[in-house]
């Protein structure tokens, strides 16, 4: 076995031992919110936005994008579970800022290997074995921190499947503080229509 695979089997051993009561928490989230944040592991949900098991739901993907599956989770996070807040939190330093949906698609044509970057950019260590396939995803991509949460919190109370009723809130993470920031525009863009 891995070693990781050790740590985080012997880690799920403390964990039951000290599991208790949570076998026992609701379906739904007790504070009835959601929050969409990227998957980056410097972001700690549970700490930042003082959250405990049974709170909220996280939904977290590469940039924290409003993307098709995020909004499918929210929906689901409200239509059948009773959230009414949603929060879009992006990020400082986030690693969706440093490439565009041609270089990842000309990255993965050339190689699925793990690529590098340096001062001259992304480049692959191994050449050969890739496939053209990432030409037909948008990654989602970030070139503006402040547009991108703009755009999602806009995307997502404009989709057709969300409920005029719920609330979203848009926020930048800075990585370097632990601060949750406000996006202008967010809030008035996020409204409740109802």
């Amino acid at each position: 076995m891995s070693k990781v695979l050790n740590e985080v089997l012997a880690a799920n051993q403390n964990y039951v031992a000290q599991f208790g009561e949570k076998g026992k928490l609701p379906m739904p989230p007790g504070r009835r919110f959601a929050i969409l944040t990227c998957m980056d592991a410097r972001l700690d949900p549970a700490k930042y936005a003082g959250l405990s098991e049974g709170d909220a739901h996280v939904i977290r993907n590469a940039g924290g994008r409003a993307s098709d599956d995020a909004i499918r989770s929210l929906v689901i996070s409200h239509k059948l579970l009773g959230t009414n807040e949603w929060f879009v939190i992006h990020h400082t330093n986030c690693g969706m800022e440093t490439f565009t949906n041609e270089i990842i698609s000309g990255l993965l044509k050339e190689n699925l290997e793990s690529a590098t970057i340096d001062e001259k950019g992304w480049r692959n260590i191994k050449v050969g074995g890739g496939s053209s396939e990432g030409k037909y995803i948008n990654w989602l991509t970030i070139s503006n921190l402040e547009e991108s949460v703009l755009s999602d919190v806009k995307r997502i109370r404009n989709h057709p499947l969300v409920s005029k009723t719920v609330t979203i809130y848009g926020y930048i993470f800075d990585v370097r503080s632990g601060k949750i920031i406000e996006v202008p525009g967010a809030k008035e863009a996020g409204k409740s229509l109802a």
